[in-house]
């Protein structure tokens, strides 16, 4: 048997070439300092990438995010079309920017439903250009009563009514929900039609309900009549307000305090663990291997998993290590295969010794302790067929 033990750092070199030598741990010890740190340079690299990586791809229908689920390109054509698109994150800048001039359109796109209902109704009163982006229910009920959600439809959708940003797109495709309009009396006008009386587009009085939310992205503003959909629905005035409710917008919510000596606590804690680690690290010298003269004996070993089968009550697991042992012996003494099924075992075991192969396999395979004195009894036939085996075998052979 044989342990680890570390070996004092001070120590000379061991015999047999085991130990570290002078000049290689002389080397080690200046280069190491440098590869962690660039190990850990490289980490923070890492680290930064796929977090800014995660922010950009996080933001959908951002009006400054270039990726696939962002809106950038509508926002730039646009901007060439004459109209001026401004992002807000809070119904405060929305409405600070909706006071300079003109009644703007004003797109709402609630994802994580910040806006209560008295905040919807005062974004409301900004302006008679409302369009809201896949709204849910609250904002249904406060803006748009007599809809309701109906899901994801599929595409394409034909122009199928009068509304000129429609009657242009001609098709609509990508990532399309439906709108039920469920007030009969309601003066909505239903576009897009999927589906069980489905749109993807509902206009109530000043509100436009628009559910082809992939019409709105880069990855799916050129695909069939989408962009002439949104250019036209977006474009109708000089100015449009692209609101992202933000977390200035949650009721009670204030701004975390301003830790000017955060950073530099983080970065100076950060730089003393690193020093630790090369501290604690270096005090110990290189492993070496000792020989110790420690004999385990086999019936130790057997005894203490006895003890554990017993104390956990383990029957099963015990019966079963015989049972593997007796099996192997079988196919030891009658030179089978160590490939060799449990079948074949037992049919051999059946005409070397006379016992029926049904029996031999409740022995050997199914039979199952319910407790203590079963599994002694058990053991004991284990036995007894292992020695009527042996004695076949030999008794065949002479």
């Amino acid at each position: 048997m044989t342990v680890t033990t570390p070996r004092p750092a001070e120590a000379g070199p061991e015999e047999g070439g085991a130990a570290i030598t002078p000049a290689f741990g002389a080397a080690w010890r200046r280069a190491g300092f440098w590869i962690g740190a660039g190990l850990v340079a490289l980490l923070i690299a890492l680290l930064s990438a796929v977090l800014g990586r995660s922010a950009t791809l996080g933001e959908p229908l951002a009006i400054d995010n270039a990726a696939p689920t962002g809106s950038m390109a509508l926002a730039e054509v646009l901007r060439r079309q004459g109209v001026t698109v401004t992002a807000t994150a809070s119904l405060e800048d929305t409405a600070d920017a909706a006071a300079t001039g003109e009644a703007p359109t004003i797109l709402l796109y609630d994802r994580d439903y910040l806006l209560d209902d008295r905040q919807l109704r005062e974004l409301a009163g900004l302006t008679d250009r409302l369009v809201l982006v896949r709204p849910g229910f609250d904002q249904l009920r406060e803006l748009a009563p007599g809809v309701a959600q109906a899901g994801w439809v599929s595409g394409p959708l034909t122009a199928d009514c009068a509304l000129p940003a429609v009657q242009r797109a001609g098709t609509v495709s990508g990532d399309l929900l439906g709108y039920r309009i469920i007030d009969e009396d309601s003066d909505a006008i239903g576009c897009l039609a999927g589906e069980d009386d489905t749109y993807s587009l509902v206009q109530v009085g000043d509100v436009t309900i628009l559910g082809a939310i992939g019409a709105l992205t880069n990855e799916q503003i050129a695909e069939d009549g989408n962009a002439a959909l949104v250019l036209n629905l977006l474009g109708e005035r000089e100015t449009l307000l692209w609101y992202r409710p933000g977390a200035e917008d949650v009721t009670g919510w204030t701004p975390p305090p301003t830790i000017p000596w955060l950073i530099p606590a983080i970065l100076l804690l950060f730089a003393a663990g690193v020093a630790a680690a090369f501290w604690r690290g270096r005090r110990l010298g290189p492993l070496v291997i000792e020989n110790l003269p420690v004999t385990v004996r086999a019936s130790e070993t057997m005894l203490g998993r006895a003890r554990l089968y017993e104390k956990s009550g383990a029957r099963l697991r015990a019966l079963d290590a015989l049972r593997v042992g007796t099996i192997q012996s079988i196919a030891r003494v009658d030179g089978l295969s160590r490939h060799a099924g449990i079948d074949e075992i037992v049919e051999t075991a059946a005409a070397l010794t006379g016992r029926a192969p049904t029996e031999l396999r409740r022995i050997l395979v199914d039979d199952v302790p319910g407790t203590d004195a079963d599994l002694v009894r058990r053991s004991d036939e284990l036995l007894t067929i292992d020695r009527e085996f042996t004695r076949s075998v030999r008794g065949s052979q002479g």
